[in-house]
């Protein structure tokens, strides 16, 4: 078993246990949407005295987050879900996996004895069955809100029976899980994601537009974030005579550098080579939304939404698709702007709109800046975060009560 570990403090790792240890099992050490979350969730778990494991499958950028944050980082060889293995195929390496790498995972907690296991994704679902094997507490917090055929949905979300509480970051996701188990419908609790904003005042959009506007999308290439609808929608402002340049900043998922070819390829076709910029990850994302007139929140399926929440924290105009958590984040016209998903022309018709009416696109950012401060702050996530586990650190009998709003704001789903 690879077990390399990071603590933050060496003082940590030998603390004494009565603050409660919580351990963390996360599917990636990246640093995209759920990835930074999961740094708020320690940095919460941390401030309230826990001690904080966190077991990843891999090493990566995330860990040295992770550990400023004060968890102890172990890298372990861990089953992650993916829909190949839900197909007849994949099921024999599905078995495959969990038969290697259970034994490691039951030995790792019963070595630290946590109070909760915290599952980071349904992505991860051997960790609630190796949890309770040990006795222990399970919270899967889903960051998922996929629409799937029903069989396909209920295997996906079966091992969330084993979840004495489920974390959903939307209406929407919670509506997913309790559709496709609604026996879990009780057990779901909504905490909105909690976002950091910059270090620093943002400066305001710019008072007119001079030139092209710039226009930006962060996050993964992918299909599911419509990554191809920007590009065509730009392709169609192009037509309309408008002047616009479209910086992509993210990449793929290993795997998928078929759909980069693709954009690509969709770039040259359009002859847009020197319209749309394709800039690699990025770390630090407040510089491009700092240089960004627009930016564009175009995906298919989006459970929450964090780049709708950073970019109102940049004091930036967003145009959304109306899907999922995206609804819940965006008043369109109020505090942004949202349109049909997979609709280029409908997104193009969105972006000319804030273009042609500078005013009042600037007035929809400084109301979703407000906005955002007071609903998506990291101290109303960590504060859900805490809630929930709370409800498991009360006495038995009275777990079965149905509690107050997790978030503040709205009851359990």
């Amino acid at each position: 078993m690879d077990d390399r570990r990071t603590t933050a403090h060496g003082r940590r790792a030998g603390r004494s246990r009565r603050t409660g240890v919580v351990l963390v099992a996360h599917p990636s050490p990246e640093l995209y949407g759920s990835d930074r979350m999961l740094v708020e969730s320690v940095r919460a778990l941390v401030g309230a005295g826990r001690r904080v494991v966190v077991v990843l499958p891999s090493s990566g950028p995330l860990v040295p987050l992770l550990a400023s944050a004060g968890a102890d980082v172990r890298v372990l060889p861990t089953l992650v879900l993916r829909k190949a293995l839900l197909r007849p195929r994949g099921l024999v390496t599905l078995v495959a996996l969990a038969l290697r790498t259970a034994p490691g995972m039951l030995r790792e907690v019963r070595r630290e004895r946590p109070d909760v296991v915290l599952v980071n994704t349904v992505t991860l679902p051997l960790w609630l069955l190796v949890g309770r094997a040990a006795g222990r507490r399970t919270v899967c917090h889903v960051h998922e809100a996929e629409e799937l055929p029903r069989l396909l949905s209920g295997a996906l979300n079966a091992p969330l029976l084993l979840a004495h509480r489920v974390v959903v970051n939307s209406a929407a996701a919670g509506d997913v899980v309790a559709r496709a188990l609604p026996l879990l419908r009780r057990r779901v609790r909504l905490v909105y994601n909690g976002v950091p904003g910059p270090a620093r005042t943002p400066e305001p959009p710019r008072e007119q537009l001079a030139g092209a506007a710039e226009l930006l999308l962060l996050g993964r290439l992918s299909p599911r974030k419509g990554t191809d609808v920007a590009v065509e929608a730009v392709a169609e402002l192009g037509r309309r005579g408008a002047e616009v340049r479209l910086t992509l900043v993210g990449d793929v998922f290993p795997g998928y550098e078929w759909f980069r070819e693709q954009l690509q390829a969709l770039v040259a076709d359009a002859g847009l080579q020197r319209v749309v910029r394709f800039v690699p990850f990025q770390d630090d994302v407040w510089p491009w939304l700092s240089r960004a007139d627009v930016v564009l929140v175009p995906s298919r399926v989006e459970p929450f939404g964090n780049v709708a929440v950073e970019a109102a924290l940049a004091w930036r105009p967003v145009v959304a698709s109306a899907v999922q958590g995206l609804r819940e984040i965006v008043d369109s016209g109020r505090t942004g702007l949202l349109v049909p998903p997979d609709d280029p022309v409908a997104l193009a018709d969105g972006i000319a709109g804030l273009l042609r009416d500078w005013p009042t696109a600037r007035d929809l950012a400084a109301r979703s800046r407000a906005e955002a401060e007071r609903r998506f702050s990291p101290s109303a996530y960590g504060a859900g975060l805490l809630d929930v586990l709370g409800e498991l650190d009360r006495p038995r009998r009275r777990r079965g009560l149905r509690r107050g709003p997790a978030d503040g704001r709205r009851p359990p789903i």
